[in-house]
């Protein structure tokens, strides 16, 4: 008997995720637990495994297109076997909004062309072939990311998608080609007075995310920031000292700001805790979320129990959790549930900055550079090396002098690193 495939929550967050590939195809075979699809999430690249075994009979997501929580993506059943009343029922739950589906979804991406005078030349043959929607080109998410990374001209390109969308294999066939194309740019911009051409791209689920959160955190979150200068010399020679006998194995200067935020958070039960209404919770360890920038935002993997562990396992898990992050490959587990977050800037070269509170962690640490700075030591003037830090405080669980207390322990723990082992 033919079921639906319906699109599962698979990470705490989500609420709708995007076809990134079908791994099975129309036709073929399918065991109970077996991989179908990998899906991106709000935060990862999940894989998607069947509930039952049978026959993959259609795919009604394509690659590269979004479908909500609960959305029928496809139909499984037994080998030739008919479903069009199936079908017909999807069709019908689509028409009325349900099956999760919103009646103001967000369109598939499309690229317009500019307004343009009746002087202005015809649009080339090939993007006429390309489109397939009233003049427009139909292309998915991750084709027009693509595209715009290596070059591409979209218009140049034939879509083998549904009514001609331009999709990632298309994009792969192009660059594989190389096409002429390749050194154009995606956009046309044309040389009169006007409009820029402009192309409309499915926001990513993992985007979506983060928009909704951070408007959740600086609204309803009574935020204050206190900042503070920490001289990093001690941290760093003890860095130098650090490497020299792990060698060829190594620890970064943010690993040990991590290491000094951890400690420093079991010493003040307020800062490593949350608001939860009608109560705060204290966290028993200091499980750090340490910001990673990838391609579609920004994901925090957690080092857990960082108060525990030492600078060189926190190094090996930082770097293996960020590899990771980037491939979109995180668990669930490994990016959500920090009890306090780091984001470090410092090496782009920002001097100082704000970070926006992760909910529901009542602070994060904003990492600035670290630079040679005169400063006045016993009446004589000299150079530091100086580090901005500031921290982002929810004052619903997090007061002045206790924040102003956190940070100057961690200020002592970066000047002084010995005091990381007490």
């Amino acid at each position: 008997m033919a079921n639906k495939i319906l699109m599962p929550k698979l990470s705490p967050t989500m609420e709708e995720g995007q076809i990134s590939s079908w791994i099975k195809e129309e036709g073929d075979v399918i065991e109970a637990n077996e991989t179908i699809a990998e899906v991106d999430t709000d935060k990862a690249t999940m894989e998607m495994t069947s509930l039952e075994a049978g026959t993959l009979l259609k795919i009604l997501v394509p690659a590269g297109e979004n479908a909500k929580l609960g959305q029928t993506i496809g139909i499984i059943g037994d080998e030739g076997e008919d479903f069009s009343e199936l079908l017909k029922e999807i069709e019908a739950e689509d028409t009325s909004g349900s099956n999760g589906a919103s009646a103001d979804a967000t369109p598939e991406p499309t690229i317009e062309p500019a307004p343009q005078p009746e002087s202005a030349p015809a649009v080339a043959p090939a993007a006429q072939a390309s489109s397939g929607n009233g003049g427009r080109l139909l292309v998915s998410p991750i084709a027009a990311r693509m595209a715009t990374e290596h070059g591409l001209d979209l218009r140049a390109i034939s879509g083998s998608g549904p009514n001609g969308r331009i999709i990632k294999r298309d994009i792969e066939a192009a660059m594989a080609a190389s096409a002429p194309t390749a050194t154009a740019q995606a956009f046309d911009f044309v040389d009169v007075q006007g409009s820029s051409n402009f192309r409309d791209e499915n926001t990513s689920p993992m985007r979506r995310v983060i928009a909704q959160r951070l408007g959740e955190s600086l609204g309803p979150i009574p935020t204050f920031y206190l900042s503070i200068e920490v001289e990093m010399d001690g941290t760093l020679a003890t860095r130098k000292k650090i490497n020299e006998s792990i060698a060829p194995d190594k620890i970064s200067v943010n690993d040990m700001i991590v290491k000094a935020a951890a400690m420093a958070l079991t010493r003040h039960p307020y800062v490593n805790a949350s608001y939860q209404d009608d109560k705060i919770r204290f966290y028993e360890d200091a499980d750090i979320g340490v910001a990673v920038a990838i391609d579609d935002g920004l994901i925090t993997p957690i080092v857990r129990g960082a108060n525990k562990k030492g600078m060189a396992q926190i190094s090996n898990e930082i770097s293996d959790l960020a590899g990771r992050a980037r491939d979109k490959k995180l668990q669930p587990e490994e990016y959500t549930g920090a009890t306090f977050s780091i984001s470090n800037l410092g090496m782009m070269g920002i001097k100082e900055f704000t970070a926006i509170i992760n909910p529901p962690e009542a602070g994060i640490l904003a990492i600035g550079s670290a630079a040679p700075t005169p400063v006045v030591r016993d009446g004589e003037i000299t150079t530091r090396t100086i580090m901005n830090v500031t921290m982002s405080c929810d004052h619903r669980v997090v007061d002045g002098a206790t924040g102003a207390r956190f940070l100057e322990t961690f200020k002592q723990m970066l000047e002084n690193p010995a005091m990381m082992l007490v």
